[in-house]
């Protein structure tokens, strides 16, 4: 119910930039640019858990990156799903590029835990997913969702964790669903979130995706993700990586 009253509400009711606050609009320019106007970049969290897949980002979170993210997930602007998808899109495109061998790109969201999803009456990283997905094919790329991980065990919130404790906390926390495996081996199989911090939950989730035999063999072998922010040490200690 929460979920549809949040949607029913942002097509009547009066809006502001959910980056800047700027009133009757709901992202303007010079916020969208600093979420989806520049060009992805390939992201590496220092330390560098074990297991990352190749990440690329399309913005550092900060400033108005930060506001439109907390705007979508905490306070149930959705219509930022679109744009935050668009940016999503661009950071898969800079890393999976667009399935040559002509099976679709599978984008596998990193799941949220029930309470989460609850608390905040949607699942901020699915709906991000299914935006970038719909980026994709307009722009000629197959591509869809497949939502096939789920949590096998409760894990703690990992707000004020450290890497290492955040890599303790999910530890063996994510499984693939039965008959998953068989949707993954359709499609090339790109991890996608909202933002990465430590990378504990990517690697994770690529750990889940191993044990569940959804790699596969297809192309180079590379496993690839995308986020649509980073934290800053991320998102600029590659300017100086090769």
């Amino acid at each position: 119910m929460r979920g549809w009253w949040r949607e029913i509400a942002g097509l009547v009711l009066p809006v502001d930039c959910g980056g800047c606050g700027s009133p009757r609009t709901e992202l303007c320019e010079e916020c969208a640019a600093q979420l989806y106007g520049g060009a992805p970049r390939r992201v590496r969290p220092d330390p560098e858990p074990v297991g990352l897949p190749l990440v690329h980002a399309a913005a550092g979170y900060g400033n108005a990156v930060r506001a439109v993210l907390l705007a979508h997930k905490e306070r149930g602007a959705l219509g930022l799903a679109g744009a935050a998808g668009r940016a999503l899109a661009g950071a898969v495109r800079a890393g999976a590029g667009s399935s040559p061998d002509g099976r679709p790109l599978l984008l596998v969201p990193v799941p949220s835990a029930r309470r989460a999803v609850a608390a905040r009456g949607h699942d901020p990283a699915r709906r991000i997913a299914l935006a970038a997905a719909a980026e994709l094919r307009r722009g000629g790329t197959s591509a869809r969702v497949a939502g096939v991980l789920r949590q096998r065990r409760p894990v703690a919130d990992q707000s004020g964790l450290g890497a290492r404790e955040r890599r303790e906390n999910l530890a063996g926390a994510l499984g693939v669903v039965s008959g998953g495996g068989r949707l993954l081996a359709s499609g090339r199989v790109v991890l996608v979130d909202d933002l990465l911090t430590t990378g504990a939950s990517l690697a994770e989730a690529a750990r889940a995706i191993e044990e569940g035999g959804g790699w596969g063999s297809a192309g180079s072998g590379v496993r690839h993700a995308a986020v649509v922010a980073a934290s800053p040490s991320a998102f600029e200690i590659n300017r100086n990586w090769n």
